[in-house]
């Protein structure tokens, strides 16, 4: 036998040896990193001053004050200022939309017919577009993002890590809401609707045949249909575009009627509607703070996340979507704006962690605590802050940017 061959046989058994003998520790026996922070934000309670998060492998094992939390010595550290869970965008169209606003990473919105259910998010999802990893620098480990407003029904969304150069790697939820839009931002692409009323009318004649098939037990075959028919069995949410006041109106009568589990979208004018979004119980992400007043937005107020927060609704702050470069915003910074306008700070904070995990129904993030995926953002100062950086950022453990931003 040739000295190559033995070598590899040889190697073999030593290590089986080894590791049966507890010679050489094994992946699960410790901790891979952990993160040190000045000022931890767990999202589950109070900062923690001088904060440990222990990660093991993806998830996190550990998080406490520093002298409660066993760092092995042969964990990799890492420190900050503040630390964060990763940040998500509740809504956008990242990943469909691309950064140089042309044709070909345009793919947010089909307006060849008004209704169309059966378009799935992730069948546009480009994981490889450089404006993920552009969010992804600057924090950002989850996007809730998919078919744009502009139709009665758009289609489909999905959630996705920001890690991954595969659909199939980067796929959290498959299909997190069906997108519809109220009011004319729904009339502009299309010869129908016409009209509020007759949006409406569209959309009640589609539910009502769900329904319908749907308590004859014929589903199978309109693709359509069948996702129409979740959002009536309540298996997923309706995300519904409404900026006026009488669209905001018409959202809640629909889910009346229906009984279907509503988000609010957008919702410019929430603040003229804040009891009786408060008292239907319907969570709200929220336009983008810094939006331009226009069009169905044009009585957009910075107060109104604080107005709704004061009011007991759930609110989450979007990036949304633009018909400009780069298509997105950064949460981050209307979130802030929102702050400056009286949203409390860990309320504000929550719009783009845990609060925006709970409406969305995503489990394993938004928060840092034992058992929860390992993804945090590290910055060098106060998150809020212009000048403050982004400067390490880990997705399931991962360091996916080392790079201050």
């Amino acid at each position: 036998m040739s000295m190559s061959r033995l070598r590899p046989c040889r190697l073999s058994i030593l290590l089986a040896a080894l590791l049966m003998w507890g010679g050489l520790p094994t992946a699960s026996a410790q901790p891979q990193r952990a993160v040190r922070a000045d000022t931890l934000y767990t999202m589950t309670g109070d900062p923690i001053e001088e904060g440990v998060v222990l990660i093991e492998n993806d998830t996190i094992a550990a998080v406490g004050p520093a002298p409660e939390v066993d760092v092995p010595a042969s964990a990799e550290v890492h420190e900050a200022s503040v630390a964060t869970p990763g940040l998500i965008d509740p809504r956008g169209t990242v990943g469909l939309s691309g950064i140089y606003n042309v044709p070909a990473d345009q793919d947010q919105l089909d307006t060849s017919e008004p209704m169309q259910p059966a378009l799935r998010a992730l069948d546009a999802y480009n994981p490889r577009e450089q404006l993920v990893s552009f969010v992804q620098q600057l924090g950002f480990t989850t996007v809730h993002t998919g078919h744009a407003p502009g139709a009665l029904i758009s289609g489909q969304t999905a959630t996705f890590s920001t890690a991954g150069t595969t659909v199939e790697a980067s796929l959290r939820d498959s299909i997190t809401t069906v997108a519809f839009t109220l009011g004319p931002d729904a009339q502009a692409r299309f010869e129908q609707p016409g009209t509020r009323a007759k949006g409406v009318a569209m959309l009640r004649q589609a539910l009502l045949d769900a329904q319908a098939a749907m308590d004859g037990g014929e589903s199978e075959g309109d693709l359509g249909q069948a996702v129409l028919q979740d959002v009536l069995r309540g298996e997923v949410p309706a995300l519904i575009t409404a900026h006026r006041a009488h669209d905001i109106q018409t959202a809640l009568r629909l889910q009346e009627e229906f009984g279907f589990d509503l988000i609010l979208d957008g919702a410019a004018e929430a603040y003229l509607m804040t009891e009786e979004i408060a008292e239907a119980n319907v969570p709200v992400i929220l336009h983008p703070t810094m939006a331009r007043p226009s069009g169905t937005t044009q009585n957009a107020a910075f107060t109104t996340a604080g107005v709704l927060h004061d009011a007991g609704v759930p609110v989450a702050i979007q990036t949304g979507w633009e018909p400009y470069v780069p298509k997105t915003r950064i949460a981050l910074y209307e979130a802030a704006i929102a702050m400056a306008h009286g949203l409390p700070r860990e309320a504000a904070l929550a719009s783009i962690t845990r609060e925006a995990a709970e409406i969305l129904g995503l489990e394993s993030v938004g928060t840092l605590a034992p058992g929860q995926r390992a993804d945090l953002a590290l910055f060098d100062g106060d998150p809020f802050e212009y000048t403050t950086h982004v400067c390490t950022v880990l997705i399931g453990g991962e360091v996916v940017s080392d790079e201050c931003k």
